[in-house]
């Protein structure tokens, strides 16, 4: 089954982090994010990913390009013009790199890689969120239903601390940025069907907006509940929340071995 990447954005709110490489290749423990992604589907067995390129993609294909070098031993022989490789450990992926524009919007991303999904189930997520979402129950709850759409919905992180006050306006407890409002959210990781395509028309509109929306409307959208760990790397301060997470050994987005 093919993953879909979405890898193209700008990612303006990251600062000058994205003035020399986009969003999906800024780095958490070493690693491109959108490596971290990867690694996520991979250990559900999700190696067949097709990923959306469009602000300086060039840098995206340079560092799949270069992948199994980065990750292997070598003898270079100048004199014989010859490379051999000893010790490679590469994953098992295979990864579509797909031109779908410098400046569009999500939704034709999409559009332009409706040829590359030769099967008639597919996924799709953003190139900047994390989770230890199950990948398994989500694909069997999104057959179940049997809908054309299936989004994660996730309840993010509230922004500040809150109060428990019990009836005699006495304060029984603290919650340290508790879920936000009991509000759900679309969190990515998506399993869409081939018709989804036909809700995308040429206008240039994020995939959120009238694509969802009619799919709603139709009532060929579901959600699969995760109440685990979810977290986007919006701004600067998640990028620095989250390399903490990591360092400190607590990436709960870390579902497979080393």
């Amino acid at each position: 089954m093919k993953v879909v990447i979405l890898a193209g954005g700008l990612g303006t709110r990251l600062g000058e982090l994205t003035d020399i490489k986009p969003k999906p290749m800024v780095e958490l423990g070493g690693m491109p994010i959108i490596w971290h992604i990867m690694k996520i589907y991979s250990s559900y067995g999700f190696n067949d990913f097709i990923i959306c390129l469009g602000y300086k993609g060039y840098i995206i294909k340079e560092f799949f390009a270069n992948y199994y070098l980065y990750n292997s031993d070598v003898t270079i022989d100048f004199v014989n013009n010859n490379m051999d490789f000893y010790k490679s450990e590469v994953e098992p992926w295979n990864v579509s790199l797909i031109n779908t524009g410098a400046r569009s919007q999500t939704a034709q991303r999409i559009k332009k890689i409706e040829k590359y999904t030769d099967e008639d189930t597919f996924m799709l997520t953003y190139g900047d969120g994390l989770s230890n979402v199950n990948l398994n129950d989500l694909l069997d709850f999104h057959k179940k239903k049997g809908k054309y759409a299936t989004l994660t919905a996730v309840q993010p992180e509230g922004k500040f601390g809150a109060l428990n006050i019990n009836n005699n306006n006495f304060i029984t407890e603290f919650n340290e940025k508790p879920k936000g409002d009991n509000n759900w959210i679309n969190g990515g990781f998506f399993v869409l069907e081939n018709e989804i395509f036909d809700y995308i028309d040429d206008k240039d509109v994020p995939w959120e907006r009238e694509p969802l929306e009619s799919l709603a409307k139709d009532n060929h959208l579901s959600a699969f509940k995760h109440h685990g760990f979810w977290k986007p790397m919006d701004m600067l301060k998640d990028k620095k929340e989250l390399e903490k997470m990591w360092n400190s050994g607590n990436a709960k987005w870390k579902i497979w071995d080393d």
